[in-house]
């Protein structure tokens, strides 16, 4: 029988609203599905090891000499991350042969069958694993805060969970509750309590502010295949800058440097694991970048996340390796570990496809998808416009989907620049060419833009606007890969910037032009982005000092919807707004210096 092994975890209960779907969605029910529970636990992990000599993608295990000779075992480890609420099939987008190619994944009820369909070639000794971003990003998500996603992940089965940057969203309450409705583990090394300051103190004063204990646990170990495996979990500890202060109130973020040795000689020497993963919600050039760092000696692997990468080989770095799975739901990291007598032996690395084609959606999972869906599918499903362009937002420097958005806040408002963040979300929206128009819904517009910011004005120097590009760009292209945020250059209307991505920080501009003027320092422009809870009132899209901040009275999903109505059908394209001279325009991912490419 396999051991489960965990420190102690918060003890948050299920949401009540979720409960009779809760009810039925325990671990016993996959044991039932997947047609082992009358085995008994008695059979043992060793004959369970070998009940399939290959796997689904076709790697014969047979081939492998320990397991030859009969001493060997075999363990797996499938992982998932930024699934961003995404629960039904949709179109994906993939770079092949120099071009943009389209096909179907994901969808809960295929992700289900998928992963059942490996772990019973291995039941007693498969770990599935997600990597954060599981419950915002979708209409249902925003409506339910997230307790839509709780019953699907019990369902699944998921044996160990990671808060991601985005989990935050809802406040750290919803959070706490969410995450304490799964019946996986949960692991974060670095998210403490930040203990309220002194009555009458201010908020803001770091002297005031006390760091409390941790939220999660910071590890969790499993035995498998005979040996014991240990996962750290970490969040991006920029998270409170790279979105919304106000969602991380209470939380106090801390960076991996502080504790992951600590944790991994404890795993090592005195939990006696034969291998120790980091579970990080980094971005893949922050978490490339920690894989250099002596600290992380004895990691064998990061199973990242965040920056929706799809690491097909594993990246090596100096002390460990790295891979990132992909995002909606449309990827699926497989990692096979071949063990004898406690040591490892041999490692197979895949990222496999979430393929409708290829896997029965799973019934089960469809009713319960349909049920938490039902109570605001009249809502979600309006069309609101249509599109003749393909909307996707895969692209690092300029992409259709927010040249649209922005374009909307810049008709409402008739200023000089509309902004709107580098957001990742959102699979795409393909406009087939047998097809006059493709209709948007709401619920894709939610999927745009899950967070429905209040659309803030002011005024701003062009010596501003210059200074904060300048400061944007750092965030894609720092040098130091630890420095660089986890979201795409900004997305504008109503401006043009032509920039060297390899240059020093504060001299990669060449030139910005407003309205098709060169931008002339000493002028203010009026400005239009959205409003983000808990910065200074002067503060705009991250920009500092803006003059005359004014929230208006209109939010971004009434402003596109307005937009819509307007002028559908729209065919927004890359144009030209964003020109570098050291980079391709259709530029997939920041990072550099490894054999990667995104595709």
């Amino acid at each position: 029988m396999t051991k489960e092994i965990h420190n102690n975890s918060c003890s948050c209960g299920c949401n009540s609203s979720s409960e009779e779907i809760l009810a039925a969605t325990d671990r016993r029910s996959f044991l039932k599905s997947a047609g082992i529970a009358g085995l008994g636990f008695a059979f043992g992990p060793a004959a369970a090891s070998t009940l399939a000599t290959s796997d689904e993608n076709g790697y014969d295990f047979s081939k492998s000499e320990s397991l030859r000779k009969g001493k060997a075992q075999r363990f797996t480890i499938l992982q998932t991350a930024d699934i961003h609420a995404q629960l039904f099939e949709h179109d994906e987008f993939f770079w092949e042969q120099g071009k943009e190619v389209y096909k179907r994944r994901g969808g809960m009820a295929t992700l289900k069958t998928m992963i059942n369909t490996i772990r019973k070639q291995n039941p007693f000794n498969t770990v599935v694993v997600d990597g954060g971003d599981c419950f915002q990003g979708s209409g249902v998500a925003a409506m339910t805060e997230g307790r839509a996603m709780v019953p699907l992940i019990n369902n699944i089965g998921y044996d160990l969970m990671l808060p991601g940057n985005w989990e935050v969203v809802y406040g750290k309450e919803n959070m706490i509750k969410d995450l304490g409705g799964y019946h996986a583990a949960k692991v974060c090394a670095n998210m403490f309590h930040d203990e309220l300051p002194l009555s009458g103190s201010s908020l803001t004063s770091p002297e005031n502010k006390k760091r409390g204990d941790l939220i999660f646990p910071p590890y969790w170990t499993k035995t498998v295949a005979g040996v014991k495996i240990g996962f750290i979990g970490y969040n991006d500890p920029l998270t409170p800058k790279r979105q919304s202060p106000a969602y991380s109130f209470g939380i106090e973020f801390t960076d991996p440097s502080e504790n992951v040795a600590k944790y991994v000689k404890y795993l090592r020497e005195y939990e006696q694991c034969a291998m120790v993963f980091l579970v990080t919600h980094m971005g893949l050039t922050q978490q490339v970048d920690l894989g250099t760092k002596p600290y992380v000696q004895g990691v064998d692997y990061i199973l990242g996340a965040d920056t929706h990468e799809r690491v097909r080989k594993p990246l090596e770095t100096a002390y460990t390796k790295v891979v990132e799975p992909g995002a909606f739901g449309s990827f699926l990291g497989k990692l096979d570990v071949i063990v004898e007598n406690g040591v490892v032996k041999e490692q197979t690395y895949d990222l496999l496809d979430v393929d409708p084609s290829k896997y029965k959606p799973d019934a089960e999972m469809n009713a319960l998808v349909n049920q938490v869906f039902a109570p605001y599918k009249q809502e979600l499903s309006k069309v609101i416009g249509f599109t003749q362009k393909t909307l996707v937002r895969y692209y690092v420097l300029e992409n259709p989907m927010d040249n649209f958005i922005t374009d909307a806040v810049m008709e409402k408002f008739d200023t000089d620049i509309a902004l709107s963040n580098g957001f990742r979300f959102c699979p795409p929206l393909v406009a087939h060419p047998n097809k006059e128009k493709t209709a948007i819904t709401n619920d894709f517009l939610w999927s745009m833009l899950p967070v429905n910011s209040i659309a803030k004005k002011g005024l701003v120097s062009g010596q501003q606007v210059w200074n904060w590009l300048e400061k944007e760009l750092e965030n894609v292209f720092a040098k130091d890969p630890a420095k660089r945020f986890g979201g795409w250059v900004v997305r504008f209307s109503g401006m043009q910037i032509n920039f060297t991505s390899k240059n020093e920080f504060g001299k990669r501009l060449n030139w910005v032009k407003i309205k098709g003027m060169d931008l002339d320092k000493s002028k203010m422009y009026t400005m239009v982005a959205c409003e983000r809870e808990g910065d200074p009132d002067d503060m705009i899209c991250r920009m500092m000092g803006v003059k005359n901040p004014e929230p208006t009275s209109h939010n971004l999903h009434d402003i596109v919807r307005e937009y819509l109505a307007k002028n559908s059908p729209i065919a927004p394209t890359v144009e030209g707004r964003v020109q570098c001279t050291d980079q391709p325009a259709n530029l997939l991912s920041q990072l550099e210096g490894y054999d990667y490419q995104f595709r």
